[in-house]
């Protein structure tokens, strides 16, 4: 029995790799590689992204004809470096996508948590807060914050920040009700243990791999959220590279000089595919091990 156990037991260890598969690690290298341009930016650009030169201006890319070298992707209506407003708008992207998630993850973990854990009161009080929240329009509450206060970095993320957080609430809490009978809950509070250790000790990590499904998920909201506002002039204030106000800027030229709206088009479309094909997968590999544990 146990040669026949050996004979057939690499024919499951080595199976092919599915679609799946290959899609998640696609999501992972672009979510890489955009960390790493955002980080690198200032050694990465050919050009400083905020200078500009009218006799530069609309230069083509390299491919097509009037290009320069110099210019990979071209220059912009006012003669600034494309690739380099690209690669620091990668920086723009990630730098608001990372912060939104922080601040949504830390108001809606907190919520779910205590809602999860305690119940009763407090957890119908949670409840209500996220119904409240579920019941403000997104789009409209951003327009109107930003437009009052008026369109910066800090004020972009710390509204999305505020508004994405209910589905880190949502999960947290039910997942919180999940563990919270579980025994070694049990066993941390008959050792004596403080309601703040359980919760952040013992809780906190058992539940942290369905909350960073949900914070992939968040990340690829906020940007395109940020872009959105960033287009209708809300968002990134000028001249920061934000793909969202390079659509803006260029949609005027659209027929004349398509690159300048396509690359930041094409940019803003890999990178949040790239996060929810990551996102997608974390939560493939999640559903097999919770199967693969209750079996």
């Amino acid at each position: 029995m146990k040669a026949a156990h050996d004979t057939y037991a690499p024919s499951k260890r080595w199976r092919l790799p599915t679609f799946g598969h290959f899609a998640t690690l696609l999501g992972a290298v672009i979510v890489a590689t955009a960390f790493l341009v955002a980080v690198f930016a200032p050694y990465l650009t050919p050009h400083d992204p905020f200078a500009q030169d009218l006799n530069l201006r609309l230069i083509p890319p390299i491919w097509m004809e009037g290009s320069q070298a110099t210019h990979l992707l071209g220059t912009d209506q006012i003669g600034r470096d494309y690739l380099s407003r690209l690669i620091y708008g990668t920086r723009i992207s990630v730098l608001i996508g990372v912060l939104t998630v922080v601040t949504s993850g830390i108001i809606g973990i907190t919520l779910g948590i205590l809602g999860g854990f305690y119940g009763g009161r407090i957890d119908a009080v949670v409840m209500f807060v996220i119904t409240c929240r579920l019941s403000i329009p997104l789009i409209l509450v951003a327009l109107t914050v930003v437009a009052l206060v008026g369109s910066s970095l800090t004020v972009v993320i710390l509204t999305l920040g505020l508004l994405l957080w209910e589905r880190f609430a949502v999960v947290a809490r039910t997942t919180t009700m999940q563990v919270r009978n579980l025994d070694y809950i049990a066993a941390a509070q008959a050792a004596g243990a403080s309601r703040a250790h359980i919760l952040l000790r013992e809780v906190l990590p058992n539940i942290a791999n369905h909350l960073v499904v949900v914070a992939t998920l968040e990340m690829a909201l906020a940007i395109l959220l940020e872009a959105a506002l960033s287009f209708l002039g809300l968002g990134v204030p000028q001249p920061l590279p934000s793909w969202g106000l390079m659509i803006a800027e260029a949609k005027e030229y659209m027929f004349f000089s398509p690159w300048v709206i396509v690359a930041p088009g094409v940019a803003l479309f890999i990178l949040v595919l790239g996060i929810n094909l990551l996102g997608d997968g974390l939560r493939d590999m999640l559903r097999a091990d919770l199967r693969q544990w209750r079996s």
